[in-house]
């Protein structure tokens, strides 16, 4: 018995000791990220922070393969990447990290309190439609709604909405919904993407004016 006592508690220490780390691991690709996003001196630094953050993700990602969270980290490093470079040659990136997050929408839809939803949904509206890319309008908001579903007063799913819904026009509904994402309670550990995402909500709210 004590024997069988001893290794349960081996494997409960392992498990605890793997949590942290990946943990540590999420905090570290999520503070990178806010950094390249919000703290770059150019297009150019930016472009080379978000890569090596991409590289960093990956590493952590062959430590841990199945982990849904910095699966959909990856795929937002991918995705702000393809942002910083625009145009055409940036279309190829962009698919990876939808690719990434449908992953992680069909094995663990509601990681990271659906973020997957509001990435896919931010990448719909904001990627050219066919023949280009894969844009599309209809599947965009479908996808903001369920993130919503899951998260609706997180800022990241209210601000991608409405950001989606100015850019259709709809300036009332567009309001509303940044007005709850300034709203949004602050995230622990976050601090530089809160204010970093505040100030992207008060310049769409100022092109509604």
């Amino acid at each position: 018995m004590k024997r069988v006592l001893t290794i349960s508690l081996g494997i409960a220490i392992l498990s605890s000791s793997l949590a942290n780390a990946n943990e540590l691991q999420l905090q570290t690709v999520q503070k990178e990220w806010a950094l390249c996003q919000y703290n770059s001196g150019g297009e150019d630094e930016q472009q080379q922070c978000l890569e090596a953050a991409i590289n960093k993700n990956v590493q952590y990602l062959k430590q841990s393969p199945s982990d849904p969270e910095l699966t959909v980290w990856l795929a937002i490093n991918k995705a702000s990447l393809a942002g910083a470079k625009g145009g055409l040659g940036a279309l190829s990136l962009a698919k990876e990290a939808k690719a990434l997050l449908e992953q992680v929408i069909e094995s663990a839809p509601n990681t990271l309190n659906g973020s997957a939803y509001t990435s896919l949904g931010s990448l719909y509206y904001k990627v050219p439609g066919w023949p280009i890319g894969f844009g599309d309008d209809k599947k965009a908001e479908q996808m903001l709604k369920k993130a919503l579903e899951i998260n609706p007063k997180g800022i990241d799913p209210n601000y991608f909405y409405g950001d989606f819904l100015a850019q259709d026009g709809r300036k009332k509904e567009a309001k509303a919904y940044l007005t709850k994402a300034l709203q949004a309670a602050p995230r622990a550990n976050r601090q530089l993407a809160d204010e970093g995402r505040k100030k992207e909500i008060e310049i769409t709210m100022a092109r509604l004016r």
